[in-house]
C-alpha cells in the first residue's frame, strides 16, 4: 500500500517519557458551587446551527494521519455549512494545557481537559475533531463520559511500518536507536479501539478518499436542517 497521507504534524501528546493509565482524582474541589442552566436548549441551538453538536475523537500512532485528516475534514464540513473546529495537540499546549508536562499525570490530565472542552463546543453545537495519539484506552472512555452520547471514537488505523516510513521528523527513527523512551508503538503500547464508531485505513485510502469517508459519516451521524 502506499504511503498517501503528508503529516501536517506529530501531536504534542506523543509520549517522550513513561505513560500509565492511572487516574488522578476525578473529585471536584470546589465547594459551595452550583450548576447554572442555560435558557437556550440544546434544541435550540439544532435548529440555530443546522446540525447537532458531537465530538469526533481521531485516536491512532503517530503518522496515522489524524492531523492531516482533521484539518482537511475540518474545511470540508465547514464548506458544507457545518460549525466545525479542530483541537490538535500542538495547539492545545500553547495554551489550555500549557502548565503541563508529559509525565503519565500530566498526560492524563491533557486529555481530561480535551474530554470537558470538546463536550463544552459539542454543546454550543459545534461539531468538534479532536486529533490525538490518546494511546490508552482509559483516558479515551473518560473523554466519551464527557460528551456521552455525543462522542464518536474515530479510528485513524494505519501499521506501524506506514507510519515509520512517513516520519518527517525523524522520531521514530530515533525511537528506535533509544534516543526516545517509551515512544507509543515502539517502546510503549498504542491501545486500538476494539469497537470504535467508525475507522478510516490511511494504508489503503487516500486523502480524499479518508475525507470523504469521513464526511459521509458524519451527514449520517449529525442531524442537518435547512430552512
Amino acid at each position: 500500500m502506499p504511503s498517501v497521507l503528508p503529516i501536517h504534524s506529530l501531536h504534542s501528546d506523543h509520549p517522550l517519557v513513561s505513560e500509565n493509565s492511572s487516574m488522578p482524582d476525578q473529585s471536584i474541589k470546589s465547594t459551595n458551587i452550583t450548576a447554572v442552566e442555560s435558557r437556550v436548549t440544546l434544541q435550540d441551538r439544532i435548529e440555530r446551527s443546522g446540525h447537532s453538536g458531537g465530538v469526533l475523537w481521531f485516536t491512532g500512532l503517530s503518522g496515522s494521519g489524524k492531523s492531516t485528516l482533521a484539518i482537511e475534514l475540518e474545511r470540508r464540513l465547514f464548506n458544507n455549512g457545518y460549525n466545525v473546529f479542530v483541537l490538535d495537540g500542538d495547539n492545545v499546549r500553547h495554551g489550555l494545557s500549557s502548565n503541563l508536562g508529559f509525565s503519565p499525570e500530566d498526560r492524563t490530565e491533557n486529555i481530561r481537559r480535551i474530554g470537558e472542552v470538546g463536550s463544552l463546543f459539542a454543546n454550543a453545537g459545534f461539531i468538534v475533531i479532536a486529533a490525538f495519539i490518546s494511546p490508552y484506552q482509559e483516558d479515551r472512555d473518560r473523554a466519551r463520559e464527557a460528551s456521552g452520547e455525543g462522542f464518536h471514537e474515530i479510528y485513524v488505523k494505519a501499521a506501524l511500518s506506514l507510519c515509520e516510513s512517513r516520519d518527517p521528523k525523524g522520531l521514530y527513527q530515533k525511537a528506535r536507536r533509544g534516543e526516545i523512551p517509551e515512544f507509543t508503538g515502539i517502546s510503549a503500547p498504542y491501545e486500538a479501539p476494539d469497537t470504535p464508531e467508525f475507522t478510516v485505513d490511511t494504508g489503503e485510502l487516500d486523502i480524499d478518499k479518508s475525507v470523504t469517508a469521513l464526511a459521509e459519516y458524519v451527514a449520517g451521524s449529525f442531524i442537518q436542517q435547512r430552512n
